[in-house]
């Protein structure tokens, strides 16, 4: 197979690679929507990034790291930061791409990409039923009406909004994350203002970083251990590769959010929890509450568990709304390859792919049922299940780009407008970093239910691709999604 080239150009041969074409001659032609964005994209990247597991989750991070859990967030984030130039760089080089595992598809082979979308895809239905569950005990204690029927009339609401049209997903979503963004910089802005001494009784309160057993009081492997599970509270922010796919300029969409992703690691999450533990001792916060909230108690602000309430809602519903966006593009993406069934690859004349969004729906209605009806058995398992498949997702896009960089680099430079930080180096220390943080939840006796949980999955998704594959076991042609002929090297 060969690349493309124009009249009088040479196309470069590729011995290992074939087109997508002559592996889905009938591929359908059904295409989404172009209705978001830019402001649109750039508010889900962020709103990918914040959500409960900040305002709820950073506590046990906290709680068992101490001060130090200031580190698990900048080790975290940079792996996530990473992973985000990655694919940025795979989506200007690629252009077309309506789904990230995709990547994987056309670095590894189909295998890969099969994989890495159907875990995606079962991440995100678990974390919808989750985030369900979560938004209904937050109402549930302002309103008298069962956590369960909450959880459903949540569902159903906000799979309208995605049913809609693509459109009124971006809004939606857009002032989901505006509301979330306004309420963490006014957080940081009085957290701040307090921590420097403005209000606190007895001046600067910076203090707390060393005075209750120092900055690392569980030592340093705890601040490792504490990786596993801050890690996942910075997944989400690759939505916006997906969501910039619909987009009018999908190319510069992502260009420029990678430009300000570090900037919204940084200020988010590291700013916040280390105003947190600087305002607060770190022993005192308690795991499943918001460090948030205690914070602003602290400092004497009214009304700050119902403030913290108001907002962790917003962020629950933010994440749900993506969550059922997310995993509709990643089955119609899977059914454009003919790994689901192609009936989910139509779209409405909204250029919605309604099936997807309904199928995907579902699956969420029946974890949701799964969660009343056996709590600790198989609800519990389907959380477990998906506690390190985003790090295997990670490992996989990591491993992709690796090959891909090299295969652009070889044949076709000019495509690399962006490009990762100090390959390979760095792109082979985050695939270094990803393995220690899987071995850690290994090994770990607190997280080691989870490795297994989701190595379960893995291969449960693994054999059935050895069960349904066809004949093609060659990686994509990157090259033929480029409109620009190949030319020959000089000699």
């Amino acid at each position: 197979m060969t690349g493309r080239a124009d009249e009088g150009t040479q196309a470069i041969p590729h011995n290992d690679i074939v087109s997508p074409a002559e592996v889905y001659p009938g591929e359908s032609q059904d295409e989404l929507g172009r209705s978001l964005k830019a402001r649109h994209v750039s508010m889900i990247a962020i709103g990918g990034i914040i959500g409960a597991g900040l305002f709820v989750g950073s506590s046990t991070s906290i709680a068992a790291a101490g001060p130090a859990v200031i580190l698990s967030y900048a080790l975290a984030g940079a792996i996530v930061l990473v992973i985000m130039r990655m694919l940025s760089e795979m989506a200007v080089a690629i252009p077309g791409i309506q789904s990230f595992p995709e990547f994987a598809r056309m670095g590894l082979g189909h295998w890969a990409g099969f994989l890495s979308s159907w875990l995606y895809w079962y991440f995100w239905v678990v974390v919808v039923a989750i985030e369900a569950i979560a938004g209904a005990v937050i109402i549930a204690g302002w309103i008298a009406l069962p956590v369960w029927l909450i959880g459903i009339v949540l569902m159903a609401v906000l799979t309208a909004v995605n049913l809609m049209s693509t459109r009124s997903y971006g809004e939606f979503e857009f002032w989901f994350s505006s509301i979330k963004v306004a309420g963490i910089i006014v957080f940081i802005l009085v957290t701040g203002a307090y921590a420097l001494g403005l209000g606190a009784p007895d001046g600067p309160t910076f203090g707390h970083l060393t005075a209750h057993g120092g900055f690392a009081p569980a030592g340093g492997m705890q601040v490792l251990a504490a990786t596993t599970s801050v890690i996942f509270a910075l997944v989400g922010a690759e939505i916006a590769t997906i969501a910039a796919a619909e987009s009018a300029e999908p190319t510069r969409t992502v260009a420029r959010m990678t430009s300000t992703v570090a900037l919204r690691i940084l200020v988010f999450y590291i700013l916040s929890v280390f105003l947190i533990v600087s305002v607060v001792p770190w022993d005192s916060v308690v795991p499943g509450q918001s460090p948030f909230t205690a914070a602003l108690a602290a400092i004497g602000i009214p009304g700050a568990a119902l403030i913290m309430n108001v907002i962790v809602l917003v962020a629950v519903l933010s994440c749900l709304n993506s969550g059922l966006y997310v995993t509709s593009r990643v089955l119609f993406t899977l059914a454009a390859r003919g790994d689901a069934p192609q009936a989910l690859v139509r779209v409405n004349a909204r250029k919605v792919p309604a099936r997807a969004i309904l199928i995907a729906s579902l699956f969420s209605y029946a974890a949701l049922a799964a969660s009343v009806l056996s709590p600790e058995v198989v609800f519990s398992f389907l959380v477990n299940a998906s506690g390190a498949l985003m790090l295997i997702v990670y490992l996989m896009i990591a491993l992709s780009h690796m090959r891909l960089r090299r295969i652009f680099e070889r044949e076709c430079p000019q495509q690399l407008t962006i490009r990762t930080w100090f390959f390979p180096w760095l792109s082979g220390a985050s695939v270094l970093a990803i393995c220690v943080i899987l071995g850690a939840m290994a090994l770990n006796p607190a997280s080691a239910a989870e490795f297994w949980s989701s190595v379960a999955i893995t291969a449960f998704f693994a054999a059935l691709f050895l069960v349904l594959r066809r004949a093609r076991a060659a990686p994509l042609d990157p090259l033929a999604h480029i409109d620009t002929p190949i030319q020959e090297p000089a000699e």
